[in-house]
């Protein structure tokens, strides 16, 4: 393979100064073990889009998401969320950011002894003053989203792989979040259940415009997501006509010995002509 191509510099504003962002990275930088996992990365997510993040194993996908959401401290630069600067806050101040945050964890991470009502309502009725009227509503709202309103009655160990994946989104979604954060959602997962799960975070998208990190190993699934869109009338997933952009941003984030590499859209990634880059989409 060729050396690591120059990292990239990225603007912390929006292009065209309208919509803030809603995560803004600038030189951050964290080391475990004394070794590099970020290395001054910056970057931003606008309100309303959604970046995919690529990386060999330990190239620091994961840990992006943990630290936006504050769990990890890094060594150095600064980091936002939603305006708030999150490597400042007490614990208490995160808690108050994380309401305003959907996580979907790698493999679900459902509580096995909650049936599907209880673990998609447990983040409503531990930290919003809800009636049991409002979060049954909410609860049945988020699982018909995701077309598994009839399970609501069963525990995980009664669904499926891809039937869990699709609970941990009615979860992550249920407290109408600003961001959501996915961690390796078709980790483990076979290619049709894959693309089913793909297809239901095209829709979350398109529906509903929140903005979204999202970490992957697949990269046919980022493609997937920029290529298609979600038409409402026709309640399905298309493809884009070709050369089409989506209504809504879709972004490509590639991490290499703790550096960003590569942050722009799907045409922007299939015209590079960096060596490592061309090697890592073929």
């Amino acid at each position: 393979m060729a050396g690591t191509p120059n990292a990239i510099e990225t603007p912390l504003s929006s292009a065209d100064g309208s919509s803030p962002a809603v995560i803004v990275f600038e030189n951050v930088g964290i080391s475990f073990e004394e070794k590099a996992v970020l290395d001054g990365i910056s970057f931003q997510l606008a309100r309303g889009e959604t970046k995919a993040i690529f990386g060999v194993a330990g190239s620091g996908k994961s840990t992006v998401l943990k630290l936006a959401l504050g769990l990890l401290k890094p060594d150095a630069g600064d980091i936002h969320v939603l305006g708030e600067d999150v490597t400042q806050m007490d614990e208490e101040s995160l808690f108050e950011l994380r309401r305003k945050v959907g996580m979907v964890f790698q493999e679900s991470a459902l509580f096995d002894s909650l049936t599907v009502r209880e673990n998609v309502a447990f983040r409503l009725m531990e930290e919003h003053d809800l009636s049991d009227e409002e979060i049954e509503r909410r609860v049945r709202e988020s699982l018909s989203f995701v077309e598994l309103e009839q399970t609501v009655d069963k525990f995980p160990s009664e669904l499926s792989g891809g039937m869990r994946r699709r609970v941990a989104i009615a979860r992550a979604i249920v407290t109408q979040p600003e961001i959501l954060l996915y961690d390796s959602p078709t980790g483990g997962l076979d290619p049709v259940t894959s693309t089913t799960i793909i297809e239901l975070i095209v829709k979350q998208r398109d529906v509903y415009k929140t903005s979204s990190l999202l970490v992957t190993h697949r990269l046919q699934d980022a493609f997937a997501m920029a290529t298609h869109q979600f038409d409402q009338k026709a309640n399905q997933v298309k493809p884009l006509p070709a050369g089409a952009r989506g209504d809504i941003p879709m972004g490509f984030l590639i991490l290499r010995d703790g550096k960003i590499i590569f942050d722009g859209d799907v045409h922007e990634l299939a015209q590079s002509k960096e060596e490592y880059i061309r090697e890592f989409i073929s």
